[in-house]
């Protein structure tokens, strides 16, 4: 496994493609695997394809069935298996019944998100077998009690395996009876006037983040002739939908490599009566929009990488930026005041001027200039 790589994700010297966490989960759940078919395993959220291809390669498993709500995750499980000669071995699917049916064996990483726990914790218990056990890993940082609560509402039987190397899996058998599916969630947003829809592991649920909020004010100033639009990292569709409903001129274009987001981001559109102009697509950090094809970008962007702090996806958000906007077009961001991306933003997109700042966040806008496009 040490030959597994991130990329297409942010690659850098504290950032690994496979961790004690992994190993955790395919130790403990080895015997396991070795009675069961390979089209009888579920792997959920297998970071880059350490679960996958560590279980495929160690029992000689065929048809192993894998959901990753990260495009990039999947991107890299699937590079790492074309190099390994397993791409054959596995098949993708979203979270619901083809994933889960008649399955025996789960294979999880946990995720940070309970909300996101709890929609695969009651996928799993209301479409796989009767019989099947749920490995459920993490590094010991990222534990928490309120896991196994939540494994619990699905679940009755949970237990914690013992740590090794600073991780700890969760195993959880017998699921119980469900009603309705609990996702997603439907909330109105009185002070936008605005229907949100979110999946479980969509950032902020159906909340509105207080960035975002930040950053809506100042809606009708960007760019006034603006046509084209894109909410980059666009989570559950608050800020392409607000920006369609008081710019009817504009159509939207919504990223996002979370299936979670984008299937979110979607029914949010659909809520609002505005899917007409809001697109949305799953993709790293707009790889496959055309140059020069937009005039406004607008972005919230993240500060991790995964569960490490890291500015990697947010300059490379920037860096795609300034190759999609056409000259003339503007970049719109709101980040942590401490982070200071604006020099960055200034090198990879155009003149940046700060527009609004409080005690947490800053508003910035950036500019593509003629010159810029030039010389590239």
């Amino acid at each position: 496994m040490s030959r597994l790589r991130r990329y297409p994700d942010v690659e850098a010297v504290n950032l690994y493609a496979v961790d004690a966490a992994d190993r955790l989960i395919l130790d403990v759940a080895a015997d396991s695997l070795a009675a069961v078919e390979g089209d009888r395993v579920a792997v959920i959220d297998d970071g880059y394809g350490a679960l996958t291809l560590g279980a495929i390669a160690t029992h000689g498993l065929s048809g192993v069935r894998v959901h990753q709500d990260l495009l990039t995750g999947e991107l890299a499980l699937a590079n790492n298996a074309r190099a390994l000669g397993l791409a054959d071995r596995y098949t993708a699917h979203a979270l619901g019944r083809r994933l889960l049916e008649d399955v025996r064996v789960v294979l999880l990483r946990l995720p940070r998100a309970l909300s996101g726990l709890a929609e695969i914790a009651d996928a799993v218990a209301r479409y796989a077998d009767p019989e099947v056990e749920v490995f459920a890993g993490g590094r010991d940082k990222y534990l928490t009690p309120a896991m196994n609560d939540v494994l619990s509402e699905s679940f009755a039987a949970v237990r914690a395996s013992r740590g090794r190397q600073k991780s700890r899996i969760l195993l959880a058998q017998q699921p119980k009876p469900l009603g309705e599916p609990p996702y997603p969630v439907h909330s109105r947003l009185d002070e936008l006037e605005l229907e949100v829809v979110a999946h479980g592991a969509a950032f902020s649920g159906p909340r509105l983040d207080i960035g975002t909020r930040f950053l809506l004010e100042h809606v009708r100033r960007m760019k006034p002739d603006a046509r084209d639009a894109i909410d980059l990292g666009c989570g559950t569709g608050i800020l392409a939908v607000a920006l369609a409903k008081a710019r009817p001129q504009v159509s939207v274009v919504g990223t996002d490599q979370s299936a979670a987001a984008v299937a979110s981001a979607r029914a949010t559109a659909a809520a609002n009566g505005v899917a007409d102009r809001v697109t949305v697509l799953r993709d790293d950090a707009m790889a496959g929009v055309a140059e020069h094809s937009a005039d406004l970008v607008v972005c919230n962007p993240p500060f991790h990488v995964g569960a490490a702090v890291h500015t990697g996806s947010a300059i490379k958000m920037f860096a795609e930026t300034g190759r999609v906007l056409r000259p003339g077009g503007e970049l719109w961001t709101v980040y942590n005041s401490h982070l200071n991306y604006r020099g960055v933003m200034e090198r990879l997109v155009g003149k940046t001027d700060v527009v609004a700042r409080n005690r947490k966040f800053t508003v910035t806008r950036s500019m593509r200039g003629l010159r810029d496009v030039r010389q590239e």
